[in-house]
């Protein structure tokens, strides 16, 4: 049975997309048949990040508005046999979606047995953001450790909790699960950057993974690989302890106390 599972936020810049990378690819690596899914009509970049913005022919809204189907639009992974991309259109803008035609999709591929769908939602609180999280089983809400970031997750974890599907028919609520990007314990300790702690009380949903501020990240999506690809990065290794965490396992917090520097580092100025 597949599970949707939508990666959002309120605000842009938090890292949804490479985490929707590097979170689809991680558990294809598990061995799951994976999907992940570009909602942000007119402003794609799932593809550039993923490697395969020169193979794009069809998108999303070409599924939905019946120009092509599946088949032709998905893009499969060139380093995990269990992946696929669906790209987002750069022509249309996001009124080219429509509730009905996402619903068909997301039905189209479980019945391809895709187990994971993962849905990259755009920033904010427009149709696109709306259209990726409606039909949602579990939701990975992004945040950056700073006041504006984690006031928008707020509010968009009071949308997952009254404006999807689950909500409005009364079902089981959605899993909410928080991923907080670009967390710098050092600057935390300068009182630069709110802490692990002062996020979850601010929000009040389980913590499944800490991503620390790198410049793996940068290299990756310069490179057009995800993330959790830049093996030895501390970037990779936290992105794996989330998909693991996500699976069930247990898996301590790692990345989230600042290191100390030693005396003969502190001697020769890092040299």
């Amino acid at each position: 049975m597949s599970r949707i599972i939508v990666v959002t936020s309120g605000k842009g810049g938090v890292g949804k997309t490479t985490t929707s990378a590097s979170f689809a690819t991680g558990l294809a690596l598990h061995g799951f048949k994976t999907v992940v899914i570009d909602f942000d009509v007119g402003l794609r970049n799932l593809d550039l990040i993923m490697g395969c913005e020169r193979r794009v022919v069809y998108d999303l809204i070409n599924v939905i508005h019946n120009e092509a189907n599946l088949n032709q639009a998905l893009i499969k992974d060139k380093q995990c046999d269990n992946l696929f991309v669906l790209a987002a259109s750069q022509t249309r803008d996001k009124d080219a979606l429509s509730q009905e035609g996402v619903e068909r999709v997301l039905t189209d591929l479980a019945a391809m047995g895709f187990e994971y769908i993962i849905c990259d939602s755009p920033a904010g609180i427009e149709t696109g953001a709306l259209m990726a999280m409606h039909y949602a089983d579990e939701a990975l809400v992004v945040t950056n450790p700073e006041v504006s970031s984690v006031r928008d997750s707020d509010r968009i974890l009071g949308m997952l909790s009254s404006k999807t599907k689950r909500a409005i028919e009364g079902l089981e609520p959605i899993k909410e699960h928080l991923l907080i990007t670009r967390y710098n314990p050092s600057r935390v300790d300068q009182g630069q950057m709110l802490s692990l702690e002062d996020v979850q009380d601010i929000l009040r949903i389980k913590l499944i993974g800490v991503i620390p501020e790198s410049e793996a990240v940068l290299q990756a999506s310069n490179q057009g690989v995800p993330a959790v690809h830049m093996e030895g990065s501390d970037v990779s290794e936290a992105y794996k302890d989330v998909v693991a965490r996500f699976l069930g396992e247990e898996k301590p917090l790692r990345f989230v106390e600042a290191q100390k520097v030693g005396f003969f580092k502190r001697l020769f100025g890092g040299k």
